[in-house]
């Protein structure tokens, strides 16, 4: 299994962590976590588009998760896709993307009118809402859905892969979750989520009320550590950041004082293989420990 981190961001805007998403490679399948703000070049960075992309998965509704999902349905039709996106998500997913089609109806049928592709395959959506447990077995490949706390979200989820050799677990957004931790044992690697509170600071329009109330539903730095601590984590790498810029050094500290595994700071279009366990950035490859 190849993990790449395409958006390492939260909902602040920035040019250098863009918006929540990553690509789990498994031999030929592709399958995209989440789909927020700069997905599809992020998909280009890493080598692939979105018309290759076998499966996406929506960990929840929130904006910041899903925000391009219809700039890649709309760019993997550009692309020549010639089957329709299979999108798996929490109830609710059929709904929004309903909507979502129908409020570009009219700009569609005029593409198609006048562009005259040779197929509109890849505007055609096969939804499934989820509940948690097993949701696609392929082949040796079995991916778990676990109900997440993210509350007051009602519906949110981690995922994770296995095939019987490797396992690596996403945690979607979440507060501390024993649930998470007991399908994701022996990972080796989870990708989790991680609220910097001490970098939030409280100022005009973000009350300490405000803070309160959005760490409440993370899963803060001080936390992270021990989530990969007990479930025996080959590996953590910290994704999806609040906020987005923060003292790397104060992170580290902070998490390894729960956790003596090897911890990546997650970087946009930052790569593990979970075989060879290296880690490839920028052009740079480092080797992780076999054992």
């Amino acid at each position: 299994m190849r993990i790449t981190l395409l958006g390492t961001g939260c909902p602040q805007v920035s040019t250098n962590r863009y918006g929540p998403a990553s690509l789990l490679r498994w031999g030929e399948r592709q399958f995209l976590i989440d789909c927020g703000s700069g997905v599809t070049q992020r998909l280009l960075g890493a080598g692939t588009a979105g018309k290759q992309i076998d499966v996406v998965l929506l960990t929840h509704l929130h904006s910041d998760h899903i925000i391009d999902l219809f700039q890649l349905i709309i760019s993997s039709w550009h692309q020549g896709r010639d089957r329709p996106q299979r999108i798996y998500g929490p109830v609710g997913t059929r709904q929004y993307l309903k909507g979502l089609m129908a409020l570009w109806k009219p700009e569609l049928d005029q593409r198609i009118a006048h562009e005259k592709r040779s197929s509109t395959s890849a505007l055609e959506l096969d939804i499934t809402e989820i509940e948690p447990g097993t949701i696609i077995r392929d082949g040796d490949l079995t991916v778990i859905a676990v109900a997440v706390r993210h509350q007051p979200v009602k519906a949110a989820f981690g995922y994770v892969f296995t095939d019987g050799r490797h396992k690596v677990a996403f945690s979607g957004d979440t507060a501390f979750c024993p649930e998470l931790i007991q399908v994701a044992k022996d990972a080796d690697a989870i990708v989790h989520e991680c609220f910097i509170h001490r970098e939030m600071l409280a100022m005009p329009g973000r009350s300490p009320e405000t803070l309160a109330n959005v760490a409440s539903y993370h899963t803060l730095s001080t936390e992270v550590g021990k989530v990969a601590t007990q479930a025996h984590a080959r590996c953590l790498i910290l994704n999806h950041f609040v906020p987005v810029v923060f003292d790397h050094a104060a992170l580290l500290a902070e998490v390894r004082a729960d956790y003596a595994g090897p911890v990546l700071v997650g970087e946009d279009l930052m790569a593990f293989d979970t075989t060879s366990r290296t880690v490839s950035h920028a052009g740079g490859v480092i080797a992780l420990p076999l054992g």
